[in-house]
């Protein structure tokens, strides 16, 4: 009895504090947008139920005016047309009624715009995204000697040598061999250029988008509330190999992010694995855990 109470009280314990195995990423016959993992993601979530609202009963409102119309006023039902060319009533109705809508959805599509191009002040990352034909390179400013490394979409026959043969978790076309890796509710900086043409660096489930442009830095943030790996892509037309420029962030607690920090200086392939292992551990102990519950 002891034995089955300690276990399920690890259980508690490691799931409360183990990483989230979470993978984010697009799925067959998506209809609806990622889960957020961020406080802009949950307000764009939010705006876009908020503007159906709208959409919905405007849709199904023209519809009905529509086939109202063509039955009303048939040829058959009409041989001889009305002239009326003016309304005045209903004039200002379709004028002021339109003018009241938009009202409606730009004062929130305003905040929320507002909250997306305007980073905190105080950033506790600042990473540096450059797309490339057709990778990512990353450059993390902390000390004196920046991180810096480069992130391809992981082939096929690689997924043995980096650890990575969970294709639920590390997708086709989407995994990649060194993601980002970041800690969990920090506020990361993130600016984004390109080093040919233009790309887009995007990432749904945290609510970006935003341009890298060759010889411009344009500035963009998030705080990820969520462990988890979580999949982009490169949202502009590119070249031949557009489609195969995929975006990989990991979020870790703050003592897995400073422990992955201190061995990527020395090499970033080694530090990816280790994480990896000490990911996978913690969810390993979880489901002993469980089991030694039941």
């Amino acid at each position: 009895m002891k034995n089955k109470a300690f276990a399920v009280l690890a259980s508690i314990a490691c799931l409360l504090f183990a990483s989230n195995a979470l993978a984010d990423k697009p799925v067959a016959w998506q209809t609806n947008f990622q889960t957020a993992a961020t406080g802009i993601m949950e307000e764009i979530t939010w705006f876009e139920h908020y503007t159906l609202w709208f959409i919905i009963p405007i849709t199904l409102f023209v519809l009905a005016l529509l086939i109202w119309i063509v039955f009303r006023f048939r040829e058959s039902k009409n041989p001889v047309p009305s002239k009326t060319s003016h309304n005045t009533a209903i004039e200002i109705v379709w004028t002021l009624g339109p003018v009241v809508i938009l009202l409606f959805l730009a004062i929130p599509s305003f905040q929320l715009l507002t909250a997306q191009l305007t980073p905190p002040e105080n950033p506790d990352i600042t990473l540096k995204a450059t797309g490339n034909q057709w990778y990512w390179s990353y450059e993390y400013e902390v000390g004196e000697t920046p991180l810096s490394f480069d992130s391809l979409m992981m082939k096929e026959e690689d997924r043995a040598s980096l650890g990575k043969e969970d294709k639920h978790e590390y997708p086709r076309l989407l995994a990649v061999d060194n993601e980002v890796v970041v800690p969990v509710g920090k506020t990361v900086r993130v600016l984004v250029t390109a080093a040919d043409v233009i790309h887009a660096f995007a990432m749904p489930a945290f609510g970006v988008k935003i341009d890298a442009v060759p010889g411009r830095l344009n500035e963009t943030w998030f705080k990820a509330e969520r462990e988890g790996l979580y999949y982009g892509q490169c949202s502009e037309l590119c070249g031949k190999d557009h489609a195969y420029m995929p975006i990989a962030i990991r979020v870790v607690s703050e003592d897995k992010y400073n422990t992955w920090l201190a061995a990527a200086a020395t090499n970033v392939g080694d530090a990816n694995k280790a994480l990896m292992a000490s990911i996978d551990g913690a969810a390993k102990t979880v489901d002993v855990a469980e089991n030694a519950a039941q």
